[in-house]
């Protein structure tokens, strides 16, 4: 059932939090020593001394001022070199603000549900969960009465969207900056701050650790540590030695209570065997090969999509197998601040999205919050959802007939299980191009090989009791040169070929320089070029030796010309209009023309916004 458009979890559905190394473990990672300084244990394990000089207080005593002090929060860093920007908060809310519940979910409840044996109530209070106006995100533990193993409220939140995952052939990397709630191992005990992703088939009742679960960040007891951890295959023992999971161990952590740190994981499928690498500050401190756990185990728990979560526990295993707690001198009020979090993505090259923006479809819709151009706006965060039948269909008007080479489907948790991939030059004649037969993974991708104007998903079977639904249907090809709808043919009669992407690009002048002229013919759709606020301003492309144009296609953001024109040149001086419009409408324009040039540039002199002109790409084909 849906409530308000937000998928409810049936019964037996809550997610579970396991212990990120576990009681099997805990022997063994109570023998490693911490690097750095701070005062050793019996056990040998360094623990982090109070360089503050605030007291270690009791339960109820507020945790040391420092934790307060606001911090100027860091932008969210532009994507690693090969990666782009996929999805990210930046937690830019008003003070004592709760979260946007269209892209975070309050998992609200009694921590003993969660099957770890936390102590705390889970809250949707501002409380325990809000943004402090200095663009972080602070979950905050709080105690009241005297009895330090009862009365504690804290929160804990994940991502609505589930379907961050890396392609087959990709990379993902999930990453955030977070300071560790400021305790020590003498005020601590009992805190166990967490950020980690749990594969979204759990969401339709795939059981976990199944499912796969990610542990990016985790410590206990004020610790000064991180743990990163792999959580697969069955509930006891099993190929990922549950409920310990596989994983880094105890690693130290230096100065993590006390400031800002990045935590990052990537999923790379991109590689033989498949890795998983974890991420301190940049720095690699733990891998784990495909090769090291059983091949269907890993394909299970890794090779889908996944959602993020944040939470800050009180109690538990975990903290259990490193001493316990919390206990009459565990503070109350610590903290854990989020000042970013972001997924980023390297996907294999297939060159640009052809189905991105354009008309798009279906059979039908769970509501008016899941259309079918939610799975053709290039947002993962967005999706289709169809009525809870079989089958549905969804359906892209390309606008003209392509080449098509190359398909990549991300599903919602709730995918189709059987499908098949259709085209037509009509709309209307149908022929099936690929078929998926009973396989529910949720980022699925294929080669195609088919001449179409009209693509569509036609789903037999679902995966689950809900709709089929798609967060994103992506098409890579190349305009046909025979029987385009349009009549766009490659110039000389051959077919037409992407000749402007990673070409050098200049521009009359650029918003900042987040908005570049590079920007506009790199191939990803979610970088553009602006331009200043003023009429003229153009683009223009070299194109390296002179070619025939056959069509230019202009993907605008929203502040688009409303008159332009498309011109060649010869020397980059001398310029010949091949097009010319006055009532241009934005969004993207697939524009036949004939000429011949080195150069190719749109010259804006009118807009349709009070600012500049912004192209998410800019591409020129011909031969």
């Amino acid at each position: 059932m849906s409530i308000t458009g937000k998928r409810v979890r049936p019964p037996g559905r809550r997610q579970v939090r396991r212990f990120g190394i576990g009681l099997l473990a805990a022997a063994a990672v109570a023998a490693v020593t911490l690097a750095g300084s701070g005062q050793a244990t019996a056990s040998g394990v360094a623990v982090a001394g109070n360089a503050s000089g605030g007291a270690s207080g009791s339960a109820g005593q507020p945790v040391r001022a420092a934790q307060a002090a606001a911090v100027q929060p860091a932008a969210v860093p532009a994507a690693p070199a090969g990666f782009t920007t996929t999805w990210s908060d930046d937690f830019s809310g008003a003070a004592n603000t709760g979260l946007n519940t269209d892209t975070w979910r309050y998992d609200a409840g009694a921590g003993w549900t969660f099957g770890t044996g936390e102590i705390e109530t889970m809250t949707n209070s501002t409380a325990n969960v809000y943004q402090d106006g200095n663009g972080h995100l602070v979950l905050k533990a709080l105690h009241t009465g005297s009895d330090p193993a009862a009365n504690w409220t804290s929160g804990r939140v994940e991502t609505q969207a589930d379907g961050f995952g890396a392609q087959p052939g990709g990379v993902v990397r999930m990453q955030a900056s977070i300071q560790q709630p400021n305790v020590t191992t003498a005020n601590g005990a009992g805190y166990w701050p967490a950020f980690w992703m749990l594969g979204s088939p759990l969401r339709v009742g795939v059981p976990w650790p199944g499912s796969g679960e990610v542990d990016i960040l985790e410590d206990i007891n004020g610790r000064s540590s991180v743990f990163g951890t792999l959580h697969c295959g069955v509930g006891s023992g099993g190929p990922c030695n549950e409920t310990s999971g596989v994983g880094s161990g105890e690693r130290a952590c230096s100065g993590c209570q006390t400031g800002y740190h990045t935590y990052a994981v990537e999923v790379d499928r991109s590689t033989s065997p498949e890795q998983i690498r974890w991420y301190l500050d940049g720095a690699n401190y733990f891998t784990l090969s495909s090769n090291q756990v059983d091949a269907a185990a890993w394909a299970n728990a890794v090779d889908h999509s996944f959602y993020i979560i944040f939470d800050l526990a009180i109690g538990g295993g975990f903290p259990a197998a490193f001493g316990g707690g919390p206990n009459a001198a565990t503070v109350s009020g610590g903290q854990m601040n989020i000042d970013y979090v972001a997924v980023y993505n390297k996907s294999p090259d297939h060159g640009a999205n052809i189905a991105k923006g354009k008309p798009t479809t279906s059979s039908s819709n769970e509501s008016a919050t899941f259309p079918a151009s939610n799975a053709t706006d290039g947002d993962i965060t967005t999706r289709w959802s169809s009525g809870f039948s079989d089958p549905q269909w969804l359906q892209v008007d390309l606008g003209q007939n392509y080449n098509l080479n190359h398909a990549t489907l991300t599903w919602e948790a709730a995918a189709a299980s059987a499908y098949q991939l259709q085209t037509s030059t009509d709309g209307s004649n149908w022929t099936t191009v690929y078929s998926n037969n009973n396989s529910p993974a949720d980022i699925q991708d294929t080669n195609l090989s088919a001449t179409a104007r009209y693509v569509r998903v036609y789903a037999t079977a679902r995966a689950s009791q809900y709709g089929d639904s798609l967060y994103e249907l992506a098409l890579y090809g190349s305009p046909s040169s025979g029987g385009d709808t349009d009549g766009t043919t490659g110039g000389s009669g051959g077919p037409a070929t992407l000749l402007s992407q990673g070409k050098t690009a200049t521009a009359s002048s650029s918003e900042n320089d987040s908005f570049t002229a590079p920007m506009a013919v790199d191939g990803n759709t979610g970088t553009r070029w602006s331009s200043g606020f003023s009429d003229p301003q153009w683009l223009q492309v070299d194109l390296g030796a002179s070619h025939s144009i056959s069509q230019v296609v202009l993907n605008w953001e929203t502040a688009a010309a409303k008159s332009f024109q498309i011109q060649t040149s010869a020397d980059g001086s001398n310029w010949t209009t091949v097009y010319s419009t006055t009532t241009g409408t934005g969004g993207n324009q697939t524009i036949p023309v004939t000429g011949t040039g080195r150069y190719v540039r749109m010259n804006g002199t009118a807009r349709t916004t009070q600012y500049g002109y912004s192209l998410w790409e800019f591409q020129v084909y011909g031969t």
